[in-house]
């Protein structure tokens, strides 16, 4: 890769953090099996005056589900489970559920929610939001949780979550809708069900442990506190610490084991272990001789399960260009995404800014870390993309 082109990284990131968009940031580039550029600018804690470190512990958010999707597939590799089982098949909450009509009307469901309908975010299964009836119904579901409605010290089980969520109403019928929400969330629960585990378990053993990813829990040990990122929210020009506690069902703001594993939002991780991830994706399952899933698992990983009744609500600008399935996006017209890229590139991002990918055909993978509610728009990640994109070389 070309060395002065990857400078204009440097130039770009510290900008932000120097406009005070950002406290800091962190991004790592895979390139051929190996780091070309690894840079951290800024702050990880304003408060504490700690800049951002190599070894900085990240809030992953949603780019928790990319591990989920590889741990489920552990899983049917094993023979344990089929994407084609129905959910209730493991957690009786999900049985006889109804849709939320629009007249506020239930109507049982024609097909049960299946493990693949989790996977492409096609089960009816939205986030707590108030912009449409059954988001409504998750949100008063979310607030009961945290009030200790279903524990007085509204700290349940993974497993006890997902069969509490499973009796809430769909918005839609499976299989007919995209709609981002809780669906790892309910993998996570199905995993700790057919293992015998929690979740945190299954995933230390099947794929942190092989790996060697020593910085990757669902909450910041004691002895690693001093290397934690604060998050921060912007609601004023200057930037306030925001308390991930109280979200999407995480408690704790990420500092004390969880009884509930959020298979969906729930891990904290390094670059270099993220990092892993991503090899891990580009190597198709194998690292350091270690074989985490198969190649035909591998390959499932490039297939867009979108059907053109699913694209009609899959309308984010992010995705413009592309499908989705096994819990990540996958680049299909590179040209209506409005950066560089690649047929088949695949990967996701977090709610505080964080973002990943992998490209197969260029044997290319990045790993950027911010921790700002909301993160710092769109825009930024197509500028970081055109850049790494730009700075790839023919071979001579």
């Amino acid at each position: 890769m070309n060395e002065q082109t990857l400078k204009n990284l440097d130039t770009f990131l510290q900008g932000r953090v120097d406009s005070g968009e950002i406290p800091g940031c962190a991004l790592a580039i895979i390139h051929e099996g190996e780091e070309v550029y690894r840079k951290e600018f800024g702050m990880a804690d304003i408060e504490k005056n700690l800049p951002m470190q190599k070894d900085t512990i990240f809030r992953c958010y949603s780019m928790t589900k990319p591990i989920t999707s590889i741990a489920v597939m552990t899983l049917v590799e094993k023979g344990l489970i089929t994407l084609a089982d129905p959910v209730s098949k493991y957690l009786p909450g999900f049985k006889d559920q109804k849709v939320l009509q629009e007249d506020g009307s239930l109507v049982p469901v024609k097909n049960e929610i299946t493990l693949q309908h989790l996977m492409d975010m096609t089960a009816g299964v939205g986030y707590p939001d108030p912009s449409y009836p059954a988001g409504e119904r998750l949100l008063k579901f979310i607030d009961k949780y945290y009030k200790g409605v279903y524990d007085k010290d509204n700290d349940i089980s993974t497993v006890e979550f997902a069969n509490l969520l499973g009796k809430e109403p769909l918005e839609s019928e499976p299989g007919t809708r995209w709609r981002y929400g809780l669906c790892a969330d309910v993998l996570g629960a199905v995993i700790s069900v057919v293992t015998g585990k929690t979740y945190g378990e299954y995933l230390k053993e099947a794929i942190f442990e092989p790996l060697g990813m020593v910085d990757t829990d669902f909450y910041v040990h004691e002895d690693k506190l001093d290397r934690f990122a604060q998050s921060y929210i912007y609601e004023t020009p200057d930037p306030k610490p925001w308390s991930s506690d109280h979200m999407l069902g995480l408690t704790h703001n990420f500092v004390k084991k969880p009884m509930f594993e959020s298979g969906g939002a729930g891990l904290t991780s390094t670059v270099d272990d993220y990092e892993k991830i991503v090899k891990l994706f580009l190597n198709n399952g194998t690292l350091d001789g270690k074989r985490i899933y198969s190649v035909k698992t591998a390959e499932s990983f490039l297939v867009d399960h979108l059907t053109d009744e699913n694209r009609a609500s899959y309308d984010w600008e992010a995705l413009k260009g592309y499908g989705y399935g096994n819990l990540m996006r996958h680049m299909l017209k590179p040209h209506e995404n409005g950066s560089l890229g690649s047929e088949e590139e695949f990967g996701w991002d977090g709610f505080l800014g964080t973002y990943m990918f992998v490209d197969q055909l260029e044997d290319l993978g990045i790993v950027y870390v911010i921790q700002k509610f909301g993160g710092n728009g769109y825009r930024d990640v197509q500028v970081i993309r055109n850049l790494v994109y730009s700075a790839l070389e023919d071979d001579i």
